[in-house]
């Protein structure tokens, strides 16, 4: 039975981890979406930048050609996510969340530093891929969360801290065009939106101190629990390894799909060689890691794992693909969102952004009711539910043009947020109370199957109107659904963890 948090009660440890947590969440958020709400700016830049060939063209070629670097610009911006959330969920396994998130949030802040000061397309997307790194620390506070709180309440914890963190894609799409047009005003006009870009970086790195000075990764007298071996997940059956490996494959074939669009099949921002060399290793680090996933699981071949420590992978890849479709399509939908409002209702950059900050504004109720729903009527329901008003949500966006009524625009749009991001909360209810010891590397390839849906779903926006874009989500969401409706086991329970000195402790996972 779901239980309430009294989030006023300061003097509880738990509740100022929670608090200082979410907002470390909310800064990386901050910090990875500062681009789209000043997309407009950079639109211009490029604009000027277009090389003489380009230039001689019609201007509708010109704005053609700008638009799709724009859009690999935002397909970049999501794509380093995606190793980078496996890599620092497997690290704050084994080093423990507070110095992972202080770690990340200092680097991020330098990245968006120099983000800001870049002075041509090439540097820009070299900056915005790096910067896509910001996006694991999503996964830090995942498994900070799981530590403070119990099965009773980690469904709303977590939902509270993705769904408040989550805000920042939305306070940076409220703020930074007023922060933009402010620093212009006093500095420069043209180079407004560099200042307000350097200075989100400049508080991400205040706040990496502040957050290793204000934390630690458990309460008093509790066990950090680490894997038992480090390098890839551990599985507990044969049938689990293959579908382990099977899982895998997206997370590179994303990868690949992003060094094709930017190909000379598409784009030309790599030559064929660069492109075949990228394909390459992408092959060569697949199966290094598979070798790695042997390695360490190869023991199942041999022996039976006792069933007191067992788990379903199934439950993984099945939370797996319903993060592709609620968090990948919320990355990709923020990523496009104010310039669609721009462009459909021909309106300014500083009140699209506030429009489109809409759909990430539920967000702040959104994910934490997801999570309650989850911990009060169970887990595989909730989801089940929220899938569905999910495909509701993207099929009504897909009739919205510039005939619409603005405001019956904006509801549809927070109607349609409302279902993505409970199904988030829906997804990391169940993450923390699968296997205590790998929460960071459940929530690091969870999340990552996130980025993988954004990669996916931008590429089609490249390819397809708005509107179309719109309904392809709303299709694989249902497809999505009903794999859950037939294959997600409801958690029932007690998991089993291994203390460090070889004592066996039970935790409930309901």
């Amino acid at each position: 039975m779901a239980e309430s948090i009294n989030l006023f009660n300061l003097k509880s440890e738990r509740i100022r981890t929670l608090h200082f947590t979410w907002f470390a969440f909310f800064i990386s958020f901050y910090i990875w979406f500062n681009m789209a709400p000043l997309m407009g700016s950079i639109r211009d830049l490029l604009m000027e930048l277009l090389p003489p060939e380009i230039r001689a063209l019609p201007l509708e070629e010109q704005k053609e050609y700008v638009s799709q670097q724009i859009k690999v610009l935002m397909i970049l911006n999501v794509s380093l996510t995606i190793p980078s959330r496996i890599a620092v969920g497997m690290l704050v396994d084994k080093f423990g969340p507070r110095i992972m998130y202080g770690i990340l949030l200092s680097i991020s802040g330098v990245l968006c530093i120099i983000f800001s000061m870049t002075q041509d397309f090439q540097q820009l997307a070299i900056m915005r891929f790096l910067l896509a790194f910001v996006g694991a620390g999503f996964v830090i506070g995942i498994r900070m969360i799981g530590e403070w709180f119990p099965a009773k309440q980690v469904g709303l914890a977590e939902g509270m801290y993705g769904g408040w963190g989550n805000f920042g894609s939305a306070g940076a799409a409220l703020t930074l065009p007023t922060v933009a047009l402010i620093l212009g005003n006093l500095i420069d006009p043209e180079n407004g939106w560099r200042y307000a870009l350097a200075l989100s970086g400049m508080v991400a790195m205040v706040y990496s101190v502040i957050y290793y000075l204000s934390v630690r990764d458990t309460p008093q007298g509790s066990t950090y629990f680490k894997p038992n071996k480090t390098g890839a997940m551990e599985v507990t059956s044969r049938f689990d390894f293959f579908l382990y490996l099977v899982m895998n494959i997206p997370l590179y074939l994303a990868l690949a799909l992003l060094t094709w669009k930017l190909s000379p099949a598409n784009l030309s921002l790599l030559s064929s060689l660069e492109s075949n060399s990228v394909y390459g290793f992408l092959v060569a680090v697949y199966f290094f890691q598979t070798y790695h996933v042997y390695r360490i699981n190869k023991n199942v071949f041999t022996e039976p794992v006792p069933e007191i420590h067992r788990y379903k992978f199934k439950q993984v890849a099945l939370l797996n693909i319903s993060y592709f479709c609620t968090f990948g399509s919320e990355l990709a939908v923020v990523s496009m969102l104010p310039l669609f409002y721009l462009d459909t209702f021909s309106m300014s950059q500083v009140m699209a952004g506030v429009i489109a900050a809409s759909f990430a504004f539920v967000n702040l109720i959104a994910r934490p009711g997801g999570g309650y729903i989850s911990d009060k009527f169970g887990r595989k329901k909730a989801l089940l539910i929220l899938l569905t008003g999910l495909s509701v949500g993207y099929f009504l966006m897909n009739l919205i043009d510039s005939t619409w009524w603005i405001p019956a625009a904006v509801a549809v749009t927070m109607f349609c947020s409302f279902f993505v991001m409970a199904g988030e909360g829906a997804v990391f209810a169940v993450v923390p109370i699968i296997k205590r010891r790998m929460t960071g590397q459940i929530a690091g390839m969870t999340g990552a199957y996130g980025n993988v849906g954004a990669v996916v779903y931008l590429t089609v926006l490249s390819f397809v109107p708005a509107n179309q874009f719109f309904l392809v989500i709303g299709g694989s969401a249902l497809i999505v659904m009903v794999l859950v409706a037939l294959f997600l086991d409801e958690p029932k329970g007690q998991m089993a963890e291994v203390l460090p000195d070889g004592t066996v402790q039970m935790i409930d996972v309901h």
